[in-house]
């Protein structure tokens, strides 16, 4: 993780990465940050706690983790697989195979990596190209996908934020 104290958009362009997908990156590597952040010396027995009957730390982090790896998959025009369908459709539930804070968080960086790589081998030639989103195939572009991307995991991440900061008072 940066040491640096200046939000990422403000460190400048980002390398080999087309200057219209660098906010999208930026926002990301951003997210990233913020989570490790939040979730350093986090207790791992209140990683379901759902104050207000809100969404539990855990939940955030699957999320974050598989709504990127999702939506980028839309974006490279491919459905989703069965394991991406399984992931789904256990966030948010406990059981013998809910993670530690340390592999969450591990399993969000990668997810992020993955993202930057796809940014780095995107076109710009086919940002405005249609994409089809889920089962019904709603209609959005590439760009449209990548920048839904990049705002719902700030939004999450906000929210994880929120969660944090009642829960560990």
């Amino acid at each position: 993780m940066s040491t640096e104290t200046r939000e990422v958009w403000l460190r400048g362009p980002l390398p080999d990465l087309s200057p219209l997908l660098q906010p999208i990156a930026h926002a990301l590597m951003q997210a990233r940050e913020e989570v490790y952040v939040l979730m350093d010396n986090f207790p791992e027995t209140l990683l379901w706690e759902r104050p207000a009957n809100v969404a539990s730390v855990s939940f955030h982090l699957q999320h974050l983790t598989g709504v990127l790896d999702r939506i980028f998959t839309y974006a490279r025009n491919e459905s989703l697989s069965p394991g991406q369908l399984r992931a789904l459709e256990s966030e948010g539930k406990p059981d013998a195979t809910t993670s530690s804070v340390k592999e969450l968080v591990r399993q969000f960086d990668k997810q992020v990596e993955q993202a930057l790589a796809q940014l780095r081998t995107t076109d710009e030639k086919i940002l405005t190209e249609a994409r089809g989103v889920g089962r019904s195939q709603l209609p959005s572009t590439v760009i449209g996908l990548l920048t839904h991307a990049a705002e719902h995991t700030m939004r999450h991440v906000g929210q994880l934020s929120v969660t944090v900061r009642v829960i560990t008072v």
